[in-house]
């Protein structure tokens, strides 16, 4: 009685239900979820260091805003790639044009790094594209994982763009280079950081929507690159006022701050990789299972990403007195409730045990005696 997949549209306030749905869950919903939940933003949340860290990193208070359908999830996530692509290919062509009129080589190669880290889109765009195949006999999840291994792409990237800023700063601290077009060279600064800081915006925004850290993460890194530009505004700012020490100091600092989006985007990347899901989300699915009428108890519930969607397994408890089809019909609605109740789930497998024998350790020890069972005497 395990993982029927089915799809269907209906009302939440609908309590009808399909007596042809199984246990397992693989549909698409229309409707919204709301899921709130409380996080520590730290000590000190009016200090210098909480507003420092407040700019850098994105919070996620409306990650757990909308349930979309799989595949309409990854149209989303590719159109908020090319949409974000666009934009810095825009922002990568305005910084050309003035480096062709000012001639500055701190600007040509802020806009090189501007240009390839754009390119950053392409492998998670491969990713999703990849996500919405159907699964295969080898594949049985699916290829939706695409989407981690991206992320890991996008980590190293970010690390690159932190160890290229702090190399050239202190290369610049022992080899001090003139700034010359200043004015150009701020222009051209405002135009990156704007350019980034839109796109990272829509990228997290977007990412944070549909539930994918990798997009996320390239987000994270759109800003960094936004957060370099800005560098070269306040070098250009510093050489105005002859602080000739200015540009390699503010990149250094620059440097620092990447290492702390690059931890952000480290960390949320390596949670998914290893199957990590916010406990309250773990929490909600459990009351949900729990308030299903029939249910006496819920001895295991496991939930794991598999890209930007969410997979859900429920071991329950139920009378031992039941007929199967009682049973079934029980585990039917938890499995039903559970994906109103958690955002992104788009599969589940429930199980039930009779309250006699509750739980999985039961299991061999049934087995074994149903084989003794079927020996034949004297076998």
């Amino acid at each position: 009685m395990r993982d029927q997949q089915h799809d269907h549209s209906h009302d939440h306030d609908d309590p009808r239900h399909d007596g042809k749905t199984g246990h397992g869950h693989d549909g698409a919903h229309d409707h919204e979820h709301e899921h709130g939940h409380d996080h520590d933003h730290g000590q000190g949340r009016g200090s210098w260091w909480h507003r420092l860290r407040h700019l850098l990193v994105p919070h996620s208070h409306d990650s757990q805003a909308k349930v979309d359908p799989a595949l309409e999830s990854s149209r989303e996530g590719l159109r908020a790639l090319w949409i974000s692509l666009v934009g810095l290919g825009i922002t990568a062509a305005a910084q050309a044009v003035i480096v062709v009129l000012s001639g500055s080589v701190a600007l040509l190669g802020d806009t090189l790094h501007n240009v390839a880290d754009a390119l950053t889109a392409v492998p998670l765009g491969i990713a999703f594209l990849l996500g919405r195949r159907a699964a295969t006999r080898a594949y049985t999840y699916g290829f939706g994982r695409a989407e981690d291994l991206a992320g890991i792409v996008i980590v190293v990237v970010i690390a690159g763009s932190a160890v290229a800023a702090g190399w050239t700063a202190v290369t610049r601290l022992l080899n001090p280079v003139e700034i010359t077009h200043l004015p150009w060279v701020f222009a051209a600064g405002v135009v990156g950081f704007a350019g980034n800081e839109l796109v990272a915006r829509y990228r997290i925004r977007v990412g944070r929507r549909i539930g994918s850290a990798a997009l996320v993460a390239d987000g994270l890194h759109a800003r960094t690159d936004g957060y370099t530009s800005l560098a070269v505004v306040a070098a250009a700012a510093g050489a105005w006022a002859g602080w000739g020490w200015a540009d390699p100091v503010v990149g250094l600092a620059i440097a620092i701050a990447i290492t702390f989006v690059l931890k952000d985007a480290a960390r949320e990347v390596y949670r998914r990789l290893m199957d990590a899901v916010d406990p309250a989300i773990v929490d909600q699915a459990e009351a949900a299972l729990r308030a299903v009428d029939g249910v006496r108890d819920v001895t295991a519930v496991r939930l794991r990403w598999i890209g930007h969607r969410l997979h859900a397994e429920a071991d329950l408890v139920v009378d031992a007195g039941l007929s199967l089809v009682a049973a079934h019909e029980i585990t039917a609605d938890a499995e039903h409730q559970l994906t109103h109740a958690v955002p992104r789930l788009t599969a589940a497998t429930v199980h039930a045990d009779p309250d006699t024998h509750p739980g999985a350790h039961h299991h061999p020890d049934l087995s074994h005696q149903r084989r003794n069972r079927q020996e034949p005497l004297g076998g």
